[in-house]
């Protein structure tokens, strides 16, 4: 009887004081809280196009003693997973009693697996990129699950969204019961970012830089396509060692040699201290300053600013540029952006390297006037020579160009940002026109292209190492805005280390030409073509006074140039242009065809998707320039 008062006294304690308690500690032996992710925002270009996705895949797994047919289901798996004979037979094996398929699945699996007896499906999150490791540096990565470089880190709360929670049954094991989950708190997917990429653009600057990289053995490379007018980042591709994944473009500065000299020229000219007609003697192309000796390229005496600008010159630069006092250089160079962080919505921008005056030696007004002793990213140049090419104003780089909520509406406009107005309108205009005498017959001819006037500055750099000092190496590099006149775009070119020649206006000028062929030739890029057609048709009618010839093009050389004669017989400058053959572009891909014919001066119609065999007029054809060529695509006649 005592016993028995006892084990009533203990059942009562356990049942009715402790209950509550071990109640909660039997569910959390047979149940337990599992986190259900979020589908992670998408990211997209400016037109829509998905950049980076989050893309439902499923777990296949089956317990093998719970099928009723097995040979019924292996043959099931195997035709659906597209699995071996042998890994289906594993799968069904009865000695296992859980086994997981190799791999993940599409959706599409789940109609004829759902509901059979003994097979599993659990729903996955991956994040998919449609265009693969095109922009995979602005984009950056997940690593596990959270966002690392790129727009995934700077998005991250906005792109995660918020997950959900389930309840899991477990077994005497702890193992979880397939089929037994409760969705307590279904998860929030995370809003999208738009970006101003223009996914063609990009696909054409990485083809671009890709291409350089490969017939000059250089290192790496980076290429940037804005717009000046907004500070959009159209494009922008860094590769470096075959790797895409990195971000030279705003995290690398280096110094940029000739490529910052027209800011120098137009600080001179915005403080009223020098004309582009004064004149200075370049002393043959030796000048020695502070301890430090100059040299020129060209064996001259006197020149003008603006031809000193226009070939470069060393001396005649920095021997101008000593009506600048050691602040107002400062102060030019950093209105222009430079020794600032531009404030990219990307992680880890690096600020560059412009020193205060009072840290500089006697030989450093020397050396900035013509781009040393200061580093400065490829973002900063292109801002700053949009700065040019917009009539003065710098403005903010802009990537981002909306937010949005999951369900696609815009809760986050972005606006283009002034910066400041650094330089007078008119100064910018003048050193523009200096611009384009240096694509027409200065360092920078490789950059022409056909109709339509460029503006643009080459530049050639030591290779500096922070620890090491100059390494020998070099950086080729070409800046230039078309067309000159009312620019769309900005394209930065930059290569590191290439072999053979490494001057920037025998490597990275062609490869500015390039991207800008390619770009007139592609059909979705953000391009204004009513202007452009204006442009064109100004440029058509200006009178000729002298045979044309084109510079040679070591990437993708096109036919022979179109040859424009001068006519006889007055007619107040009129030329006469003569015909040119049609070149043979079958089985070219599109924009390679459309880009030789573009370089001859004629236009092609509006085009299909798919392969080239032949045009219209065929190939050999004389033609004249102006004349539109139609492609024959895949035996149709288009256009």
């Amino acid at each position: 009887m005592f016993g028995a008062l006892v084990l009533c006294l203990r059942s009562a304690q356990i049942q009715v004081l402790e209950g509550a308690e071990w109640q909660d500690i039997a569910e959390a032996q047979h149940t337990t809280d599992k986190e259900v992710a979020a589908a992670r925002g998408a990211v997209l270009d400016r037109d829509g196009a998905l950049l980076a996705v989050s893309r439902e895949m499923y777990r296949v797994s089956v317990a093998p003693r719970e099928l009723g047919d097995a040979d019924a289901v292996r043959g099931l798996l195997q035709r659906t997973l597209d699995l071996s004979a042998q890994t289906a037979r594993r799968l069904v094996a009865k000695d296992r009693r859980w086994v997981v398929a190799p791999g993940r699945y599409p959706p599409a699996v789940r109609e004829p697996l759902a509901g059979v007896r003994g097979v599993y499906l659990e729903r996955e999150l991956e994040r998919y990129h449609p265009h693969g490791a095109l922009a995979r540096g602005v984009l950056g990565a997940l690593l596990d699950g959270r966002g690392q470089g790129g727009i995934e880190q700077m998005f991250e709360e906005l792109l995660r969204g918020r997950p959900g929670r389930e309840v899991v049954a477990r077994d005497n094991l702890g193992n979880p019961i397939p089929g037994e989950t409760i969705l307590v708190e279904s998860p929030r997917s995370g809003g999208q970012v738009v970006l101003t990429l223009d996914l063609d653009l990009q696909e054409i600057a990485h083809q671009a830089l890709q291409e350089a990289i490969e017939s000059s053995e250089a290192r790496g490379g980076d290429v940037l396509i804005t717009d000046p007018s907004t500070g959009e980042v159209l494009a922008l591709v860094s590769i470096r060692d075959g790797k895409t994944a990195g971000l030279g473009a705003i995290n690398a500065p280096y110094e940029p040699g000739s490529t910052l000299k027209p800011f120098t020229v137009a600080g001179m000219l915005d403080r009223g201290l020098a004309s582009l007609s004064d004149s200075v003697d370049v002393e043959d192309g030796t000048w020695t300053v502070a301890g430090r000796t100059l040299h020129d390229v060209h064996d001259e005496g006197w020149m003008t600013v603006a031809d000193a600008l226009r070939v470069s010159s060393n001396v005649g630069i920095a021997k101008s540029a000593q009506v600048l006092s050691p602040g107002q250089q400062y102060e030019n160079l950093r209105d222009f952006g430079f020794g600032a962080a531009t404030g990219i919505e990307l992680p880890g921008e690096a600020s560059g390297t412009l020193r205060r005056p009072d840290r500089w030696s006697l030989q450093s007004p020397a050396s900035l006037a013509i781009g040393y002793e200061i580093g400065v990213t490829p973002i900063q140049m292109a801002m700053a020579y949009g700065a040019l090419a917009n009539g003065g104003l710098l403005m903010e780089p802009r990537l981002v160009r909306e937010v949005r909520d999951p369900y696609g509406n815009v809760v986050e406009p972005r606006e283009p940002q002034v910066v400041r107005r650094v330089i007078d309108a008119d100064v910018a205009r003048a050193v523009s026109r200096v611009l384009v005498d240096v694509v027409e017959d200065g360092t920078g001819t490789a950059a022409r292209l056909g109709v339509f006037k460029v503006a643009g500055k080459s530049g050639t750099s030591r290779a500096y190492d922070p620890t090491n000092g100059y390494t020998g190496g070099h950086y080729a590099s070409f800046v230039g805005f078309f067309p000159a006149e009312e620019p769309q775009l900005v394209i930065f070119v930059k290569l590191e280390n290439p072999k053979g020649s490494y001057y920037g206006g025998a490597v990275a000028a062609p490869v500015t030409r390039a991207t800008m062929e390619a770009a007139l030739a592609a059909s979705g890029t953000p391009l204004d073509r009513a202007e452009l057609l204006k442009v064109a048709r100004s440029e058509l009618s200006r009178p000729v006074p002298t045979p044309v010839t084109f510079a040679a093009r070591p990437i993708d050389p096109p036919p022979p140039p179109v040859s424009v004669e001068p006519s006889g017989g007055g007619g107040g400058g009129t030329a006469r242009v003569t015909s040119v053959p049609v070149p043979d572009v079958a089985g070219l891909p599109l924009r390679i065809a459309v880009r030789r014919l573009h370089a001859l001066g004629l236009r092609v119609s509006e085009r299909a998707r798919g392969e080239i065999v032949g045009t219209f007029p065929p190939a050999g054809a004389r033609v004249v320039p102006g004349d539109t060529v139609r492609l024959r695509v895949d035996g149709r006649s288009d256009g």
